[in-house]
């Protein structure tokens, strides 16, 4: 069943612009084929195709019901930005794992530095990825990809988690001894090529950050963000 967002859905609703395109022209759909529309509520609505026009695709809701599919915490991921377009790979795979939100950190070891122009270009294409991914995994909601951030600035952004967890290629604590049944809301730090700093380490701790490790073998940069949410998802029971 093809997956696709809309922010209210009434008994009938016309979908436009990329969504539409991609029903007719790449989907090849037709009238009578049925889609569902995913609203901001969490509502999962089955819908049948009644028109197709030049202004959009017209579907009808048949049935409606609450989408089951997001996990039980919500889990954001602050990575350092890593070179080339490893940083989208990143975004797409930690969407499809279940992350709510991820916000792209420049860390004193980042190699990619873009300037405000290019950062704000990149921002528009991570949350497309974001958005892509959140239809094909059937997620209930978009995860947001914030702007690129730095450490100080995140900082601000941590006391809303119940639990702060920075894998360390220095090594930490198991991360089952981390995890927390009455956790909500979590926040995972990881590294960018040439990981962390030892002042960035001292910093997020601070912060209330917890390190952890993620086993003996040092993973590459866009290898650990993963590892780590699926671990996380096991431990909490998510991916059952």
């Amino acid at each position: 069943m093809d997956w696709f967002f809309a922010e209210r859905v009434g008994q009938t609703h016309l979908i436009t612009g990329e969504d539409a395109l991609h029903i007719t022209k790449s989907l090849r759909m037709s009238v009578g084929e049925v889609i569902t529309l995913c609203d901001s509520q969490k509502i999962q609505h089955l819908c049948k195709i009644e028109r197709i026009t030049p202004e959009g695709v017209l579907v009808r809701v048949v049935s409606e019901q609450e989408c089951q599919n997001e996990p039980s915490i919500q889990v954001t991921l602050f990575a350092a930005l890593t070179k080339g377009d490893k940083m989208e790979h990143v975004i797409q795979k930690a969407v499809e794992l279940g992350a709510s939100a991820i916000v792209p950190v420049l860390t004193d070891r980042c190699v990619s530095r873009p300037d405000a122009k290019s950062a704000a270009k990149k921002q528009q294409r991570y949350q497309k990825i974001a958005s892509q991914a959140a239809m094909q995994s059937r997620r209930a909601i978009i995860p947001t990809v914030a702007p690129v951030s730095d450490l100080k600035a995140v900082s601000a952004m941590l006391a809303d988690f119940d639990t702060i967890i920075l894998f360390y290629e220095g090594g930490g604590e198991p991360l089952r001894t981390l995890l927390s049944p009455d956790d909500k809301k979590i926040a995972v730090f990881t590294g960018c090529e040439g990981g962390f700093e030892e002042k960035e380490v001292a910093f997020l701790t601070s912060c209330g950050a917890r390190t952890a490790t993620l086993g003996k073998r040092i993973l590459r940069a866009e290898t650990a963000p993963l590892a780590a949410l699926t671990a996380i998802m096991f431990h909490t029971g998510n991916l059952e």
